[in-house]
């Protein structure tokens, strides 16, 4: 089930939306201004976010430019009232995932909305996935074949150490629960039920790859997962 952030101040918009997207099967939590926003990103693990970009306190604008710098990776969808282009161009390029405006029909949000989510869960089409560590380390992963390097230094990954790592570094600074590890396991293997103990000895030999000096951290979040983080030294 996954886990969703409602930044609104408009009360009536605000609870009939999360009693949409709850009946819609997802998790719901709401606030009601941009501090807010912040401090409960701050605390809990979301899996998206629908921010208003007319919020109290911080504008919605602020709060996404600090979720880009803290969590790279958690889609966001704009809603707002603001419809002109300029507005719609200034939030894509702050990094939102997605823009409706307002007013808008439910049906169009769920539909965006599990569109972001889906490719959220999915590696690039292509290309590779990139996290700056401490120093002048890169970790750079193909998105498609099973490599990886440190800088300048190929990684020798199984398909599974791969797979792992690869969602560690879509997700760089959130929580990855187990769950979504062995989904994604399943995914790119034909054998499935593989055991979440197994789990543990993958990411054991992932940190041991990386190496304490490449300035990344696999951390083990008690009871939620595993996080992708760069060592502040």
């Amino acid at each position: 089930m996954a886990h969703l952030l409602i930044a609104e101040d408009d009360e009536l918009l605000r609870d009939a939306l999360a009693a949409q997207l709850v009946q819609g099967g997802y998790s719901v939590a709401c606030v009601a201004n941009g501090a807010e926003a912040r401090q409960m990103l701050e605390s809990t693990r979301f899996d998206g976010v629908i921010l208003d970009l007319g919020l109290p306190l911080i504008d919605g604008m602020d709060v996404l430019r600090w979720i880009r710098q803290r969590l790279l990776a958690l889609p966001v969808l704009i809603l707002t009232a603001r419809d002109g282009v300029d507005d719609r161009v200034q939030g894509l390029n702050a990094g939102a995932d997605d823009y409706l405006t307002k007013p808008f029909m439910m049906a169009e949000l769920q539909a965006r909305l599990q569109a972001m989510l889906r490719r959220s869960r999915l590696p690039a089409f292509g290309g590779s996935l990139e996290i700056s560590a401490a120093g002048a380390n890169k970790l750079r992963v193909d998105a498609v074949l099973p490599r990886a390097w440190l800088g300048e230094d190929a990684l020798e990954l199984t398909q599974r150490e791969w797979a792992l790592l690869s969602l560690l570094v879509a997700n760089a600074g959130q929580v990855v629960s187990r769950e979504d590890v062995l989904t994604a396991w399943q995914a790119e293997a034909a054998e499935s039920g593989v055991g979440s103990n197994a789990l543990e000895v993958y990411v054991h030999r992932l940190r041991r790859k990386l190496g304490e000096s490449s300035g990344l951290n696999i951390r083990n979040v008690r009871g939620l997962g595993y996080m992708l983080e760069s060592v502040v030294e």
